[in-house]
């Protein structure tokens, strides 16, 4: 048995700062508040990040323009309608910036701002949901995995293609084999909540009912992978309001994602062979004077039995970072 006592925990860095110096270098450029938000390759968009939002929010006040900083694989699109409806409540009009990956439910918050600036690393995506049901099948580690309504169509499009030659003309009888029919029907059901999602985000500032529901039908069905990048170029095709990000502030962009990266990198422990420790930062959001980020920090244990590991001893939480007089403050958030 291995004494954990003994046993140096690896924590990330915290870097408030140098990204504070970063972020006040870009707040002095578009002369208006700026406020991050960033999600390591762990992370996701979530209910909880609503909570730490409107802690920076009460802080920066009420403005006319605020530049918002997207940095995310995606996640919940309920969580990025609640968003988006909360800066609404404090923004009159929101400039997104994007220098790098902005995905999914990120393209969905994305959808929110009046203009979105991209550089030339910049990405949105599709915005087709896909889903971990209860009742999703699962993979060789024993984990579940999403399924989406594009997959399921794309199946039952090369099924019957093939129907001629196949003796089984109910593609059903098959699939329920692997995929249960319940997951069928929360996977349609939703198809129509991205669109919905997409549509009330973009009413925040498209007058046009028509024109939003277009957009909102063209990213949830027109490409042929959920991941398909869509390059500024293709986000001014299907009628987003989009401009070419300013080089000195992309510049800056990339560099407060260096150091993001740094806070949010892998912080594993190996006690043994099927224990270890998670230490890793997740989801970062930052503002002037005031950091917010949900940081890990439980054990993980391989249940041979089950083929999965299961977490131990979580006491991960929201941080908060903040000047008090010349010192740093760093207090946990109680959110749940």
């Amino acid at each position: 048995m291995v004494d954990k006592s003994k046993i140096k925990i690896v924590r990330p860095p915290l870097l408030f700062a140098k990204t504070q110096k970063v972020l006040a270098k870009i707040e002095r450029a578009v002369h208006a508040p700026v406020l991050c938000y960033w999600n390591s390759t762990n992370g996701a968009i979530c209910a909880n990040d609503v909570f730490a939002f409107n802690e920076i929010l009460t802080r920066i006040g009420k403005t006319g323009t605020l530049y918002l900083l997207i940095k995310s694989d995606g996640g919940s699109g309920h969580a990025s309608l609640r968003i988006m409806t909360l800066l609404r409540t404090y923004v009159k009009r929101i400039v997104a910036l994007v220098p790098l990956e902005c995905a999914s439910a990120a393209t969905m918050m994305a959808l929110g701002a009046d203009e979105i600036h991209m550089g030339p690393l910049a990405f949105l995506s599709a915005v087709d949901t896909s889903l971990i049901h209860d009742l999703s099948p699962v993979d060789k580690n024993n984990a579940q995995i999403s399924v989406s309504q594009d997959e399921l169509i794309r199946v039952l499009k090369l099924w019957n293609a093939q129907r001629s030659t196949s003796k089984d003309e109910n593609p059903y009888k098959a699939l329920y084999q692997y995929i249960h029919p319940l997951v069928f029907g929360a996977v349609d059901r939703s198809q129509s909540l991205s669109i919905q999602l997409s549509r009330e985000i973009l009413s925040f500032h498209m007058k046009d009912i028509r024109r939003a529901d277009r957009i909102s039908r063209h990213l949830n069905s027109a490409y042929p992978s959920h991941n398909y990048p869509i390059t500024i170029k293709e986000a001014k095709k299907i009628g987003l309001k989009v401009k070419p990000l300013n080089a000195d502030i992309n510049r800056e962009l990339i560099d407060l994602n260096l150091l993001y990266s740094e806070m949010g990198q892998r912080a594993y422990t190996d006690y043994d062979e099927e224990n270890y420790h998670d230490n890793e930062i997740l989801n970062i959001l930052e503002g002037k004077n005031v950091q917010i980020f949900y940081q890990t920090d439980k054990d993980w244990h391989y249940r041979k039995e089950e083929r999965r590991y299961v977490p131990m001893h979580d006491s991960s939480s929201w941080r908060l970072i903040e000047h008090e007089g010349n010192r740093m403050k760093n207090t946990i958030l109680h959110v749940r």
